[in-house]
């Protein structure tokens, strides 16, 4: 198989491009109506696949194999055919269609249909949207460009990202789009550390991304498109001038964005007057240093010092002299470090380079692509690369008969993962100079060390270790290889009738080692060095079929028909070594261990999903669409009498300007659609019967097996994924104004859950079918072009809105909560009749919106409060692009308004000391803001105002995120200017002289300005822990703003 692959590859590159009589043809394509250029118009020599699009301004430049006739098409412009003759130079005028909306739009399994004719929600970002404002995960470019999407993605280089399309849908199971690349289904992994999916994916090979909304658009491709599909067609070659070579080269910069706003005033300790910890716990007990603590410090502070402080409720920062982790038995001034944030973090860098050789002609096409990313990351010492090699080619073996070949090799990986955060600034002492804890080596000899301990030198000791340190000495690395791909054939057997037969596969497999300790001796006590190592190896297979046919049975009525079937596999293993102790420290592997601290797991995951489906388009007039679907699945994980389980879907569409045969260059074109659809989804492997988990060996003990503490359900059902979708898209003036607005509802039931039972029956929960919630909203989105003038100049204007309400209807009998995530005791829930993801905790004891004060002058609590949601109110965006004469400027602004989160870390640095509010009242002290309550001689009470006044350390730690998490509960609503580009773009008459086809240089920027936000001192999209398990913050890795270039040339 392997040669006969070379082989088919060694072809494609070797097939002949017809370059005979070969003639240079010049021209630009302008708009009839009022002569401006066409950016982007498409001049194809017909009947080959050789062409160019027209630059910003029309223009056009390519060579043709002689005489002939040029194709030349524009979106919402008629087609036009001229013929070449003696011409070499063209002065093409396009007219406006104003009776047809002739986009063609990527469907389920790669279909290519009028967008006019679809009765549910498609919407595209082209593949030139992805590359210049880039992130290395692509996934962060949907951000704020598409109706309803929404991206969570915060971490380090190669992290991961959650997306959702229309909220959440299952309350157990995965609530992100199925990713489908040129026909291959795609695993999407939400794993912040990691990475995967769709985040491995080379923007520079994307032609453009289609976005499937939801069980209405998406139902063709079963039990996991419930969640909506992301479509990414991938460039192929397709259209291009013989043989040519694309070249982009990307270099960005990047730094922390978002900085709190520390006090500079007050230094470490857990008091105003308390002494100044040198970096090791313990009690001061020598008189003479009490005497010179008494004498720095005056006569209020603690007779003891308190062990290891970490807090920054100390003396003032005024320079009296200190003893400080760095100055030995001396002394030094006592001073505030207001940089040390910034000198905290490194400047990342990204490098991006990436080359695509093309070809093609009228027998067949090709595309080589290979990129390669290097990446540094804003912590010390942290680093991914990523390189892509993409082929895709297809070949007409006969007159009816072609080829189609796809795949791609990504290899990735990290020799060093984020390790710190910024949890070292929530725990801290604001006099601590990053600087020099990062040139730790040059102290060992004045810090001093507890008789035989090795830690390195550090601000504290009791509870931290010198995070450069560990950074460098206790790296997470992976290296991961994915090969993703399909082929298939196509054979048209009649005009009208024909078949494809295609397999395709999506293999990967993960190396992970986490250095967890070193070999060291800490507070008097050794530990060994411990490392473990994971392997992961996961493999998805699809072959299918689909029989195609399509023709006119009338003047009137077209029919095309579908049917097909589909059989997918999916492996999933696990291995996993544990060396609880190494013999050599700093050696990784697993001969390099103690037998008897070794642990070892392996885990097996197997499933197959047999499918038949079929689809029927029926048009009438080409105004009249409708459109029905089925598909029946197989499921291995169900039980045999619910293992088949049947879908369908129903959609009409209506082109209202056709069919009431409407002429007019205000209203240019309506139309109105309505979709009903149900999709289905399956158990995961092993649910049916009872398992028995390895608990792998240890200690040299015989490995052991345990009952799974989860009863498993023989009778499971399907889940069932039911959507109703109405919606309208209008065109005005010519095209020059688009509205397109939507609503839906979908409703998920029998979900399958993990109930809670009693913990007397000597099990945690039990599979059930329960749970039901429902999604609805409504989205809005707009086009134009508010100005054009004949001068070149152009202002394009998009926007989108998105509105959805997310409610948990019903979970299983006598069951009102299940709990999706928990943290300091607060958890976040699906509870029935509130929206997913709501937030559950203690919160403060309230009267008429104002905090009660106990007589103690610290608030009062009150438990099993209600606190937030994670659900936003509405998601948005707006993207703004100017053209003049080659130049491009484009301003992308993404909203998100309305929901909560759980920042534990702005709460605990407020607790230690760390931000400007702590600083205010430390010598006078504080009142707590709202009302006390008192109550009479008479036994009657009231609230007064709170007058109380309390010292500032003493409120803010009593009040602190683990005693009331109201107090980090803070609303995630923001406004961002999320990218920036300005551009140009060579004219074609300039880069003829030096045989280059199109160049275009551009700066670019990434998270350029937070507009507005409410949350305190973070980016509101902090995500710790990803998937359903959203809205909570504890010292993340910061988000960072990119500035960098971007130059691309074709040839």
């Amino acid at each position: 198989m392997r040669k006969v692959l070379l082989l088919f590859i060694w072809a494609c590159l070797c097939s002949p491009v017809a370059l005979a009589q070969v003639r240079q043809l010049t021209g630009k394509v302008t708009a009839a109506d009022d002569g401006l250029g066409l950016a982007g118009a498409s001049i194809i020599y017909k009947g080959t696949n050789v062409g160019t699009n027209a630059d910003a301004d029309g223009n056009f430049s390519f060579s043709v194999p002689g005489d002939g006739v040029l194709v030349i098409s524009y979106v919402g412009f008629l087609i036009k055919e001229l013929p070449i003759g003696n011409q070499t130079k063209f002065d093409i005028k396009l007219d406006a269609d104003t009776r047809q909306l002739a986009e063609v739009v990527v469907t389920a399994f790669g279909i290519e249909r009028e967008k006019k004719a679809l009765g549910y929600t498609v919407q595209e970002v082209k593949g030139s949207a992805l590359t210049e404002s880039r992130s290395t995960n692509v996934a962060n470019a949907l951000s704020g460009k598409i109706a309803g999407v929404r991206v969570q993605s915060n971490g380090g280089p190669g992290s991961g990202s959650t997306i959702q399309i229309r909220g959440s849908s299952s309350v157990s199971g995965n609530n992100q789009p199925l990713i489908v690349i040129d026909g291959v289904p795609m695993e999407q992994t939400a794993n912040k550390t990691w990475g995967g999916g769709i985040s491995e994916i080379n923007p520079d090979n994307i032609k453009e991304m289609s976005v499937l909304k939801g069980p209405n658009a998406a139902a063709l491709y079963g039990s996991r498109a419930a969640n909506g599909v992301i479509l990414i067609t991938t460039k192929n070659g397709q259209g291009t001038k013989g043989l040519g070579v694309d070249i982009n080269s990307n270099i960005s910069f990047e730094r922390p964005w978002i900085k709190p706003n520390f006090q500079n005033t007050y230094g470490g300790g857990n008091g105003y007057r308390t002494w100044y910890n040198d970096g090791w716990s313990g009690n001061i007990t020598d008189p003479a240093e009490i005497a010179q603590y008494r004498a720095v410090y005056d006569a209020r502070y603690p007779l003891v010092g308190s062990e290891g402080t970490d807090e920054s409720w100390g003396a003032p920062m005024d320079g009296r002299l200190v003893r400080q982790w760095w100055t030995g038995d001396d002394v030094a001034p006592l001073t505030p470090q207001p940089n040390n944030w910034d000198e905290y973090w490194n400047t990342g860098r990204t490098i991006t380079n990436s080359i695509a050789l093309n070809g093609g002609n009228d027998k067949g096409y090709f595309r080589l692509g290979l990129s390669r990313v290097d990446q540094t990351g804003i912590m010390y010492y942290n680093d991914f690369h990523r390189n892509n090699f993409r082929i895709n080619s297809g070949y007409n073996l006969t007159k009816n008969l072609s080829i189609t070949l796809s795949g791609e090799y990504i290899k990735s990986g990290s020799d060093n993962k984020s390790y710190g955060s910024g949890q070292e600034f929530i725990w801290s002492h604001r006099h601590v100079s990053w600087a020099q804890l990062r040139d730790y080596e040059s102290y060992t000899g004045v810090h001093n060390q507890r008789g035989n301990d090795t830690d390195p030198p550090n601000w504290q000791h009791t509870f931290f270790t010198n995070p450069y340190f560990s950074q460098r000495n206790l790296p997470q690395s992976n290296e991961k290889d994915r090969l993703l791909g399909n082929i298939a054939l196509n054979y048209k057997i009649l005009p009208s009738l024909s078949i494809m037969l295609r397999s395709g596969t999506d293999y990967w497999s993960d190396t992970r080692v986490n250095v967890s300790n070193f070999l060291r001796v800490r507070n008097g006590v050794r530990t060994p060095g411990r490392f473990s190592e994971e392997v992961l190896r996961s493999q998805e297979t699809n072959s299918d079929f689909m029989l195609t046919y399509n023709k006119d049975i009338s003047a009137d009525f077209g029919l095309n028909v579908q049917v097909g079937g589909i059989q997918r596999t999916n492996y999933y293993k696990r291995n996993y070594f544990y060396v609880g102790e190494m013999v050599v420290d700093g050696l990784y592997n697993a001969g390099n261990s103690v037998p008897s601290q070794n642990t070892i797991e392996s885990e097996i995951r197997k499933s197959e999903t047999q499918s038949l489906f079929g689809t029927a388009n029926l048009s009438w007039r080409d105004a009249l669409f409708l459109d029905l679907t089925a598909r029946n699945d197989w499921s291995s994980t169900l039980p045999a009498n619910a293992r088949s389980y049947f879908y369908p879907s129903a959609s009409l569409s209506a082109v209202l300007t056709e069919l009431f045969d409407v002429k007019s260059n205000v209203f240019t074109f309506g139309k109105v659609r309505a979709s009903y659809a149900q999709v289905g989804n399956d158990a995961t492997p092993y649910q049916l019967a009872q398992t028995f988990l390895a608990k792998g060996s240890w200690n040299g003990a015989v490995p052991k097996f345990s009952e799974n503490i989860e009863i498993a359900n023989s009778g499971l059902k399907p889940e069932i994924t039911t959507g109703l979708e109405l919606g309208a898209d209008l065109r005005f003036l010519k095209g020059k104004i688009g509205l397109d607005v939507t609503y839906y509802k979908q409703t998920t039931k029998d979900q399958i859950l993990g109930v809670e039972i009693s913990k007397a029956s000597g099990y945690n929960t039990r599979i059930l079918n329960a749970g039901k919630i429902t999604n609805q909203g409504v989205e809005i989105s707009v086009s134009g072009t508010p100005v054009k003038l004949a001068g070149g100049f152009s202002w394009d204007v998009s926007l989108n809105w998105a509105r959805n309400r997310n409610k948990v209807i019903e979970l299983a009998e006598g069951l009102t909560t299940y709990t999706l995530a928990t943290q300091r005791g607060m958890s976040s829930e699906a509870r029935v009749g509130q929206p997913y993801g709501t937030f559950y905790g203690v919160g403060f004891q309230k009267h008429n919106g104002q905090i009660v004060y106990g007589a103690n002058g610290l608030p009062l609590t009150a438990a099993g409060q209600m606190l937030g949601n994670i659900q936003p109110d509405w998601i948005g965006g707006m993207l703004n692009t100017l053209n003049h004469k080659g130049f491009s400027l484009s301003a992308l602004v993404d909203v998100r308004m309305g929901g909560d989160i759980y920042d534990e870390g702005t709460g605990t640095a407020r607790w230690t000391g760390q931000y400007a509010e702590t600083a205010l009242g430390r010598e006078e002290g504080v009142i707590g803001q709202g009302v006390r309550e008192v109550t009479a001689a008479d036994g009657s009470k009231s609230f007064v105002p709170n007058d109380i006044i309390v010292t500032a350390n003493q409120l803010y730690g009593y009040a602190n995120p683990r005693n009331y998490h109201e107090s980090a509960i803070f609303d995630a609503s923001y406004v961002k200017l999320r990218e920036v580009s300005l551009g140009y773009s060579f004219s074609p008459s300039l880069l003829k002289k030096v045989k280059i086809q199109s160049a275009k240089i551009s700066l670019v920027g990434r998270n350029v300005w937070m507009i507005f936000k409410n949350t305190p001192h973070i980016d509101p999209e902090i995500d710790a822990k990803g998937g359903n398990q959203q809205g909570f913050g504890y010292g993340e890795l910061p988000s960072s703003r990119s500035i960098g270039a971007n130059l691309s040339l074709s040839f």
